[in-house]
C-alpha cells in the first residue's frame, strides 16, 4: 500500500527477490507517478516503470467499508505489509497497524513516512527534495561555498530511495526474526531518519571535528586528490584513496617530486594543502586529453574513470557484459526495457518475470487466488466501486 518511490522501491527489490507482491492502488487513479511523465511507454510514465516491476496491481477503494475489509482479508494472508501513508492515514480508515497485526500476529508491518511515528513532527508529509534539504544533504551538495552558484540536490530522489533499501533490509530481518520467534512486528521508516542516517562519514566529520561540513563540489572532505578534473578536452575523476596511490598519481603527472614534499606526502599534509596541490595538478591534467590520461591512470593502478552520461553508461561495453538493460515483456507482449537489480545470487537468481502492471490489471486473478473469492463476489465489489 505505497506509491510514489520509497515503498515502491521496497516492493520492487523483494519483488525481484521472489516476494508475491500485490500493490494496492487507488480505482481510477493508481500511483500518483503513473501521470509523472512524460516521458511514455504503453501510456505509462517512465517514472513509474523504473518501480515497479515483479508486481501485481489490484485497485481497491479503501474509503469504503466494503474496501477496508478486502484489504484486511488480504493481510491475513500475507506476510508483509509496506505502507507509506502519512502517519495517522490507515488508523481513519479503521486499518490500524496494531489491529491488523492482531488478526494476523505473524505479520509485518513496515511504514515509511516523513517523519516516522513519534515525535512532534509525525503528522507532516514529506517529500524527497523536503528531506534532502532539511535532513543536510543539500547543504554539502553542489558548488564549492567559495564558488558561483548555492545548494543543489541530488539528481534522483536518494532520500526515498535509501529509505526503501533500509525499508527492505528491515522486513528481511524481521521475516529472519520470525522464524524464531513465530511474531511480526511493526518497523517504522522515517524518510529523515534514514537520510541523516546516511550521511556516515559527515557526520562523524562534525561529530568528532565540531565543524559543520561544507560544499566542496565534487571534492572529498577527507582524502585529497579526490575530485573531478578538467582535462583539454573535457573532464575525469581521480580517487586516490592512500599515499602509494599519490605517489603513482605524481608519476604520471610526471611530478614525482612532489609525491616526497612534506607538503602532501600524508593524507593529512595534503589535506591541509589542498588548494597549492589541485592547483599544480589541474594545470599538469589540462595539457592531454582525458583518453591519454585514463589509460595512463590505469596503467599504474591509480583509480580514476570518466564522468560519463547516462546514455553512455547503459550502452557501454560492460553494462552490456553484466546484462545491466533487461526486457520485459507487458501484458499485451510490448517490451518494456527495466534497469536490472545489481544484486547477483548464485543459487536464488533475481526474477525479472512481471513487467509494471497495468492499474488493476490483476484485480480479480488475486481475489481468486489469494482470497478465493468466487465471480459474484468480485462482481459485487465491482458494482459497489470498492475495485
Amino acid at each position: 500500500m505505497s506509491r510514489v518511490l520509497a515503498g515502491p522501491w521496497a516492493g520492487q527489490l523483494l519483488g525481484d527477490y521472489g516476494a508475491d507482491v500485490i500493490k494496492i492502488e487507488r480505482p481510477g487513479q493508481g500511483d500518483d507517478t503513473r501521470q509523472w511523465g512524460p516521458p511514455w511507454l504503453g501510456g505509462e510514465s517512465a517514472y513509474y516503470l523504473s518501480a515497479n516491476r515483479n508486481k501485481r496491481s489490484v485497485t481497491v477503494d479503501i474509503a469504503k467499508n466494503s474496501g477496508q475489509e478486502l484489504v484486511r482479508d488480504l493481510v491475513r494472508k500475507a506476510d508483509v505489509l509496506l505502507e507509506n501513508f502519512k502517519t495517522g492515514t490507515l488508523e481513519r480508515y479503521n486499518l490500524d497497524p496494531q489491529e491488523l497485526m492482531a488478526a494476523n500476529p505473524g505479520l509485518i508491518v513496515c511504514s515509511i513516512s516523513g517523519y516516522g511515528r513519534s515525535g512532534s513532527r509525525a503528522g507532516e508529509p514529506a517529500y524527497d527534495a523536503m528531506i534532502q534539504a532539511s535532513g543536510g544533504l543539500m547543504s554539502i551538495t553542489g558548488p564549492a561555498e567559495d564558488e558561483a552558484g548555492g545548494p543543489q540536490k541530488v539528481g534522483v530522489a536518494i532520500a526515498d530511495i535509501m529509505a526503501g533499501m533500509y525499508a527492505t533490509t528491515a522486513i528481511l530481518a524481521a521475516l529472519h526474526a520470525r522464524t524464531a520467534t513465530g511474531k511480526g512486528q511493526h518497523i517504522d521508516v522515517p524518510l529523515y531518519d534514514s537520510q541523516v542516517a546516511w550521511l556516515a562519514n559527515q557526520n562523524m566529520n562534525y561529530l568528532v571535528g565540531g565543524e559543520v561540513p561544507r560544499r566542496m563540489g565534487t571534492g572529498h572532505p577527507n582524502l585529497v586528490p579526490y575530485q573531478a578534473f578538467p582535462t583539454s578536452d573535457g573532464n575525469l575523476m581521480l580517487a586516490v584513496g592512500n599515499d602509494q596511490q599519490f605517489a603513482r598519481c605524481m608519476e604520471v603527472l610526471g611530478a614525482p617530486d612532489l609525491a616526497m614534499d612534506v607538503l602532501y606526502t600524508t593524507n593529512a599534509a595534503r589535506i591541509e594543502n589542498r588548494q597549492q596541490l589541485v592547483e599544480t595538478m589541474r594545470a599538469r591534467l589540462t595539457t592531454n586529453t582525458t583518453e591519454f590520461w585514463l589509460s595512463a591512470f590505469a596503467e599504474c593502478g591509480v583509480p580514476a574513470g570518466p564522468i560519463n552520461h547516462i546514455g553512455e553508461v547503459l550502452s557501454d561495453g560492460h553494462a552490456i557484459e553484466r546484462q545491466l538493460v533487461r526486457s520485459l515483456s507487458s501484458s499485451a507482449g510490448d517490451p518494456i526495457p527495466s534497469v536490472a537489480n545489481p544484486v547477483a545470487f548464485e543459487g536464488t537468481p533475481v526474477r525479472y518475470e512481471l513487467a509494471p502492471p497495468l492499474l488493476g490489471e490483476h484485480t480479480d486473478e488475486v481475489l481468486r487466488e489469494w482470497l478465493g473469492y468466487s465471480a459474484e463476489m468480485i462482481a459485487e465489489l465491482r458494482n459497489q466501486a470498492a475495485i
